[in-house]
């Protein structure tokens, strides 16, 4: 029984030794089988514009050039026949009107006559049109995967970063920071969640940083807020006064940012790391 297990393994070495690259010493990889792209099942197609609750197509005397032809040639959706081309429909072949419901239109992959026509219509975008476009599921599904990982690092933030370090983009959305640190973060969560792109964008942001001193200025009774300008508190000195209709807040914070407000804002924040 050992012999023959030994032969078998004897005449497989031989016959693998008798490959060219095995016997040359080349190394060589086997080419994977490419899978065939699965088709889709559904096929989208959206109106370019707002419109009603139903909105059809023009079909009537629709033309496209007919490149292997070299000519225009009529075409028209009629249910059952294998050609969107009217010089090539039976005699019996009748028009099916296309309507839109809600500005969208689906049509399965067991309908290609219909798929057909509308890939090739002139009121389709990818044609030149301007009144419906096939919604382009590749770029759907990029931009899902790019929302999921937006989300997945602006609730990171909210779970790696001090409280101190949040701080600011709280006092910028209008939260209470007086909270507790975790009523803050699960407040900071549902933005973080709603608009990931937004949120991550705060950290980085010098309106945001800069909103957040000012609030903290005032809180702290560095910086004196009123209607018609802000001022300091020890003096009563007017840094920039608010025209009407305006957020006095907003102002300040404009003015910061400037190269002019600069040294007021320095002077801002050299007051508030004197009271930490």
């Amino acid at each position: 029984m050992q012999k023959k297990t030994q032969g078998k393994a004897v005449r497989t070495a031989k016959k693998n030794l008798s490959d060219p690259a095995v016997s040359s010493g080349t190394s060589y990889s086997v080419k994977k089988r490419e899978t065939a792209k699965k088709p889709r099942e559904t096929y989208i197609y959206l109106t370019k514009k707002r419109t009603g609750v139903y909105h059809a197509i023009a079909q009537r005397n629709i033309t496209i050039y007919d490149e292997e032809k070299n000519e225009r040639r009529e075409i028209r959706y009629c249910p059952g026949e294998n050609s969107i081309y009217v010089d090539e429909q039976s005699p019996t072949a009748r028009r099916s009107q296309i309507v839109f419901r809600e500005g969208m239109l689906a049509v399965r992959r067991q309908n290609p006559s219909l798929i057909k026509y509308l890939n090739a219509h002139p009121g389709n975008i990818a044609n030149g049109g301007s009144v419906f476009y096939l919604k382009d599921e590749s770029k759907t599904a990029v931009q899902e995967v790019e929302n999921e990982f937006a989300v997945h690092e602006a609730v990171g933030l909210v779970r790696d970063k001090t409280i101190d370090e949040l701080l600011p983009v709280a006092m910028y959305l209008g939260l209470d920071v007086n909270e507790e640190t975790m009523t803050i973060k699960r407040e900071l969560l549902k933005t973080a969640k709603s608009n990931p792109t937004g949120f991550i964008k705060m950290f980085d942001n010098p309106t945001v940083k800069t909103r957040s001193a000012i609030m903290q200025a005032v809180e702290f009774q560095i910086l004196n807020s009123s209607t018609d300008g802000m001022r300091w508190f020890d003096s009563g000195g007017l840094i920039v006064s608010t025209p009407i209709g305006q957020d006095t807040l907003d102002v300040m914070t404009r003015f910061c940012l400037t190269e002019k407000g600069s040294e007021v804002f320095g002077e801002i924040t050299r007051r508030l790391d004197s009271i930490a």
